[in-house]
């Protein structure tokens, strides 16, 4: 009887779990959207993160990213049940009158646990030049790297565009 108990017991559990990390993965990512003078920055929570669990696109006015996670095994540990959404998302969408160089934007994965895009503002030049020649969709990926020190962001990388 007890043996049963135990049994019901950790599929209640087990599944708590379950549920627990499905709606982790249904929740958007918490982000802050700042801006300055020749730049917006945008800092996603990343929890558990590694640069190359991360994508980071700008599609129109948007930025997105996807965090694809996993879990490391422990020896001489079981899994009892697996809380911890793996496939998360969030995305920030841009002032309306944010014109930006998403071509030249950086992407930052701190040890803190945040994930730092950098989008600078497109120089007024630029600006109309772009308006003037395309009005097709931007679509641009930047590749995340991670940085040794939290307070410098020397490991940047800029974006490789999908074309």
């Amino acid at each position: 009887m007890l043996d049963f108990a135990r049994s019901i017991g950790d599929a209640v559990v087990e599944n708590i779990g379950r549920a627990a990390g499905r709606v982790q993965e249904k929740t958007p990512l918490p982000a802050d959207l700042l801006e300055s003078d020749d730049a917006y920055l945008v800092v996603f929570d990343a929890p558990d993160a590694t640069a190359s669990d991360v994508q980071v696109r700008y599609v129109d006015d948007r930025v997105e990213v996807r965090i694809d996670r996993f879990r490391d095994f422990y020896e001489d540990f079981e899994m009892r049940y697996p809380g911890r959404g793996l496939s998360l998302d969030g995305s920030v969408t841009l002032p309306a009158d944010a014109v930006v160089d998403a071509e030249a934007a950086t992407a930052t994965l701190k040890r803190n646990g945040t994930l730092q895009v950098r989008v600078p503002k497109a120089v007024e030049e630029d600006a109309e030049d772009d308006t003037e020649e395309s009005t097709e969709t931007d679509d641009t990926e930047v590749s995340a790297e991670t940085a040794d020190d939290e307070n410098t962001t020397d490991n940047e990388t800029t974006p490789d565009d999908e074309s």
